[in-house]
C-alpha cells in the first residue's frame, strides 16, 4: 500500500536494471531542461536529456549520469530508461576532457553532422562539470 510519502525510483538501461529502490526526491535532466520529482507528483511522460540525476534517500544523496532516454512518472513509481547510466564517480575527468577536444575538433558538412557534433560537446562538458572541471 502507497503513502503520499512513498517513492520509487526504477533505474533501467539496456544491459540491467541498476536501481529499483525507495528514493524521498529526484531531480534529472530532460532534452530541454532539468525536471524534479517529490511523493504526490502528478503523472508525466518526458525525454531524458544527458546530465546528472541526483537521488535523496534517508542514507543521504547519490548521483548518476544519465544519456539520454526517457522517464515515467505513474503513481509512486518514476521509471528511468537509459541510454546509458553511471555513478558519478565513474567519471574520468580526463576521458571526458579528451571526448570534448574530440568533438570540438570534428569538422561538419552536414546538418546531422552538426547536431551530433554539438550533442557529443553538451555531454562531455556535463560530464566534466559533475567533476568539479
Amino acid at each position: 500500500m502507497s503513502t503520499a510519502k512513498d517513492l520509487r525510483l526504477v533505474l533501467v538501461t539496456p544491459e540491467t536494471t541498476l536501481l529499483d529502490e525507495p528514493v524521498q526526491a529526484l531531480r534529472f535532466p530532460l532534452f530541454d531542461g532539468q525536471a524534479g520529482v517529490l511523493p504526490g507528483r502528478a503523472p508525466m511522460v518526458g525525454r531524458l536529456g544527458f546530465g546528472e540525476l541526483k537521488i535523496t534517500t534517508s542514507a543521504g544523496e547519490q548521483s548518476y549520469f544519465v544519456d539520454g532516454g526517457f522517464v515515467q512518472v505513474k503513481g509512486p513509481v518514476v521509471s528511468l530508461l537509459t541510454n546509458r547510466a553511471f555513478a558519478s564517480d565513474q567519471i574520468n575527468a580526463d576521458e571526458a576532457a579528451e571526448q570534448l577536444r574530440d568533438a570540438s575538433q570534428r569538422v561538419p558538412t552536414t546538418d546531422p553532422e552538426f547536431q551530433s557534433k554539438e550533442r557529443d560537446q553538451e555531454r562531455a562538458r556535463r560530464m566534466l562539470a559533475m567533476t568539479g572541471r
